[in-house]
This record gives C-alpha cells, structure tokens and sequence, in this order.
C-alpha cells in the first residue's frame, strides 16, 4: 500500500501477477512432495483444486511474498461436443493453448445486428470463490483481483483482437457501446471483489505489442480512456488501488494511462521500454511494477544471472519508493522454479530501505 501511495515502504514488496497450475508445481516442488496432479484447474476435482490452493498459499508464506493476485472467474466450462473449446456463461468461446491459457476465438457478437439481441452483463459470486479462499487463508497477504477491463472484455465479445481494431475505424458507434457494456460489468466486478475481500485490483489486457501500441493514441483516447478513468474511480470509491498491466511498448499512451488515474503501471516489458526512462518520465505520478524479465531470463537464465538482474533493477529504481518487483509478465510454465525463488529471496535480501546496493 505505501508503495502504490508512492511512498517509500521498509522494504521493496514483491509479488507477481499469475502463478498458473504448472508454475505453482515448478516451485512448489522446492519445499514439498505432496504435489496436485498435472492437469488445467478446468478439469481438477474440488480436492484437487484445493490442493493447488494449499501449494500457491505455501508458495507465498515459504517465500515471504506480500501480494498475490487471483483471477476473475467467469463460469468455464468445456464445450461436450468439443472439447478443447470453453464457453463462460457470458457467451465467450474459448480455445486453450498447450500451457493452459485460454483466449477468446468467438464472441457472443458475431455483427453488429447482435447487440440488438444482447442481453447486460452481470457478474455472479461464484467468479469470485478464489478470491474468497485466498482473503481466508492469507489475510495478512495484499490480494488483488486481476479482471479484464474495457478493451480486452470488448474484443473478447467480438471473439477477435482483430474486430474491434477493424470497427474502431468502420463502426465507431459499436465499439462505444460495446465499451459501455463493458465497462459498466468491470465496475460491477469491482465492487464485488471489493465485497469479497480484494485489497486492489489488476485490469487486465495488453494494450501493445513489443514494437508499439495496438491501436494509436487517438483510438485509445476515444473509445477506451474515458472509460478506464470511470474503472479507476469506481475503485478508488471504494478505497481501492487499481493497476494497470499491459505488455509491450506503451510510450505513445504512457501519460494517458497515468491521467486516467492508475495507481500502478504492470509489467515494464525489458524488451520494449527502460524501466530507468519510464520512471523518469512518470515522475513520481504513479508506481512502477515488474521488469524481472521472463522471456529469456527466468526460464533458461542462472540463479546467479537473476541476482544480478534483481540487484541491479533495485539498484535503479527503488531509491525514494514507488516501486513493487516482480516479473515482466507473471511466472508462466517456462520459468524455472529455482530461478523464481532467486527472484524473491534476493528481493527480500537487497531490498531494504535505505536502498544503499
């Protein structure tokens, strides 16, 4: 919380974004032998699921980690009649990669005639029963919810990045009420999580790729900031943060992310932007999370590599606070667990205040 108020803690927090089932194995792995079975959480019996919930919060006391994030849950369920698609109970269908990341391939909006027939959005309590088990079991842990917002629930309605860029331009009007509607179900979600114990919030949803934003800044500026500004008031009415994650290289929309009222900017991805140059450039306006880099370094680097990466990224950036480590994305399936633990234990080591490396 001190560091999200731009204040300067005892120590540097860390956490990350996602640990998925298999991450939660390639550490967990370090401190016990009585592991889950290897399967998506889709398909895991209760017990199971418990068990998974068991090893992540062990994780986070073995390691001393002050913040963890859960995901918003949205009713999936595997399609009978194919089963390597999902559909939500909000009539998104979902195909999963060979890492247990589910994204959208159709929408319940196939035309723009659609939205005649579509009915609001409203989430349901059960989307949020990891968010209650974790406020349960470790209530002395900053718990986020991560949710899409506005861009990311919009192109999934449509069932295709893609769509929506191409309405940007031809139909203005259908993207600006598809961001109504999903932007009024992301402050519901909100409120919710609040109700449900979240201490902060993650809005979800890349908004560039390594080399530029995905859609230029005037786009942004129409059809999504005004929007994410009504998301970061909602959770700041109700004594919220909220955090910003996007990959990528967020130069041309920096400013309009921290206008909009984002308490923190997630990732920093190393590959596109210079975590030093962004924290310039911000100026104390908001905290910087991330840039441990674990597109290359956490999963095929040394140990002795991600001391020296954590070292130095603290070094640079922690000095006066504002600053929460963690990885430039989120522990996926290829970080090596010992490289993970490194992470952490260094952070905690070298992160001490005065930072004086």
């Amino acid at each position: 919380m001190a560091a999200l108020r731009l204040q300067q803690p005892d120590r540097v927090p860390y956490f990350d974004l996602c640990f998925n089932e298999q991450s939660i194995l390639n550490v967990g792995k370090f401190f016990t032998s009585d592991l889950p079975p290897v399967k998506p959480l889709i398909d895991c019996r209760p017990e199971e699921v418990l068990q998974y919930q068991e090893l992540q919060s062990r994780i986070i006391r073995e390691l001393d980690i002050d913040g963890l994030s859960t995901v918003f849950h949205t009713g999936r369920s595997r399609i009978p009649e194919k089963p390597h698609l999902l559909r939500d109970r909000y009539g998104i269908v979902y195909r999963i990669t060979d890492h247990g990341n589910p994204y959208p391939v159709e929408g319940p909006i196939k035309a723009p005639g659609d939205m005649k027939s579509f009915k609001a959005m409203v989430p349901n309590p059960s989307d949020f029963r990891s968010l209650r088990y974790l406020s349960q079991t470790l209530p002395d842990r900053f718990l986020l919810l991560t949710t899409p917002g506005t861009f990311r629930f919009s192109w999934s309605m449509l069932g295709a990045l893609e769509k929506l860029l191409f309405y940007y331009v031809t139909n203005p009007d259908l993207c600006l009420e598809i961001a109504r509607i999903t932007t009024d179900f992301t402050k519901g979600v909100i409120e919710m999580a609040v109700d449900e114990g979240a201490d902060g919030i993650v809005l979800e949803g890349d908004l560039a790729m390594k080399t530029n934003t995905f859609m230029s800044p005037d786009h942004y500026r129409r059809f999504i900031k005004p929007f994410h500004q009504e998301i970061c008031e909602t959770a700041h009415s109700r004594g919220v943060p909220i955090i910003k994650h996007t990959d990528g290289n967020i130069w041309p929309i920096l400013n309009d992310l921290v206008e909009a009222g984002f308490d923190g900017i997630h990732p920093i991805q190393p590959q596109s932007m210079d975590i030093v140059e962004v924290k310039e450039k911000i100026n104390g306006r908001t905290c910087i999370l991330g840039n441990i880099d674990c597109t290359y370094l956490l999963p095929f680097g040394t140990e002795e590599e991600v001391v020296a990466s954590v070292i130095d990224t603290i070094r640079k950036v922690a000095p006066g606070g504002g600053y929460i480590l963690s990885s430039s994305n989120s522990i996926h399936p290829g970080c090596k667990g010992e490289n993970v633990i490194a992470m952490f234990k260094t952070a905690k080591k070298y992160g001490v205040y005065p930072i004086s490396i």
